[in-house]
């Protein structure tokens, strides 16, 4: 069995330094101090995939193949792992068509299911070159490593791709199609939310290993008159010595539409007793903040997937995250965004192992004025 490797080394980039994705600014993400994130996603994954590399199906051992240098090859060489490499020229600064020829490479090399590490934009450029060279048996299974990550080819973190490769090896994993999905970067960065459904990619099935695709949230006058009641809980639960780290979204927007203050609905914001600074980053929250003790961070899951750290709001990174604590986490959520959420439990996948042990467990969600419920993260 051949399981094909494919990193998109600039995934993630734009993440931490507020800007909404990497799609045509990786240099002004270099600018602001970020770092790759794809290449520790992918180590995360062949840690676990290692012991699986054991296993035989049908007598014959698991081969990893994967692209040249910063696309596969470097990071497999860093974990010990037994590869080889396609012969395929990529660009310095790597592109949409390298991960295009890279597919066809792997494919034509006998590779069958791809594993790649990226996010949104990554599996679209994945899309097209099944489409455009008619790989009709790829099946496709998603790293997240993105900012985004709205499709549904995603598992929830690197260590579940791992194990689906072992189902997939004992022949108990089914096929399915993946939806993939995409947001609009620039409307994005401009606060306007609009994403678009590409297709579809087949992949090995396993729906308790994958996060699902994004559902939007809906918009009617009951799910308004619950966010409010929600909102004004939270209000008289602010101190005028507190720090509110507020994660995007329209449920924590209307905090601050009561507070009658301005909010990056899809960014994060700061408020401190009247003041807001908009549309901060992993630094600004650093600068911001003086006080970690006396901070909360205020946060509502990803509608269907339940997502509360690691997808659109990697500005609360995981050094933030600890700095404040788990008790000083507020889960906002109205009970049909709850009921909504595949399997009622939250997921968390921060980038940091021990953070998202951290967080695993039971946690308050308010629900409703005065209400909450306890929500399990896995």
């Amino acid at each position: 069995m051949m399981v094909g490797l494919l990193v998109n080394p600039i995934a993630g980039m734009g993440g931490r330094v507020g800007l909404k994705g990497t799609d045509g600014v990786v240099e002004e993400a270099i600018k602001r101090g970020a770092t790759p994130i794809a290449p520790g996603r992918a180590l995360e994954f062949l840690s676990s995939l290692e012991p699986i590399l054991a296993l035989k199906r049908n007598g014959d051992e698991v081969r990893i193949i994967t692209c040249p240098g910063k696309m596969g090859e470097d990071v497999i060489q860093e974990a010990g792992l037994r590869h080889e490499v396609v012969e395929v020229d990529i660009e310095n600064s790597t592109s949409a068509s390298d991960t295009r020829d890279c597919v066809l490479a792997l494919y034509e090399k006998g590779v069958r299911l791809l594993v790649f590490v990226g996010g949104d934009g990554t599996a679209r450029d994945i899309l097209d070159a099944v489409t455009d060279y008619e790989l009709d048996d790829l099946q496709v299974l998603g790293v997240p490593s993105g900012v985004k990550m709205y499709s549904g080819i995603f598992v929830v973190n690197p260590a579940d791709a791992a194990e689906v490769i072992r189902l997939v090896l004992e022949e108990t994993a089914q096929t399915a199609e993946f939806e993939i999905m995409d947001a609009d970067e620039q409307s994005i960065r401009k606060d306007r939310f609009i994403i678009r459904l590409y297709g579809y990619l087949l992949g090995p099935s396993v729906p308790a290993r994958f996060q699902g695709a994004k559902q939007a949230s809906p918009e009617t006058t009951d799910e308004h008159e619950a966010q409010e009641a929600i909102a004004k809980f939270v209000i008289e639960q602010m101190t005028e010595t507190g720090s509110y780290i507020l994660g995007p979204g329209t449920t924590v927007k209307t905090v601050t539409d009561l507070l009658k203050v301005k909010k990056t609905t899809l960014g994060v914001d700061v408020y401190q007793n009247g003041k807001v600074w908009n549309d901060v980053n992993e630094q600004d929250i650093l600068d911001i903040v003086k006080d970690f003790t006396n901070a909360k961070i205020i946060v509502s899951p990803i509608g269907h997937q339940g997502m509360l750290f690691g997808r659109g709001n990697q500005q609360i990174s995981p050094g933030i995250i600890e700095r404040v604590g788990k008790d000083n986490i507020m889960v906002i959520s109205t009970p049909s965004k709850l009921k909504g959420i595949a399997g009622e439990v939250l997921r968390v996948d921060t980038g940091d192992s021990e953070v998202d042990e951290m967080l695993k467990g039971y946690i308050r969600v308010v629900t409703d004025y005065n209400e909450m419920r306890l929500i399990k993260i896995e």
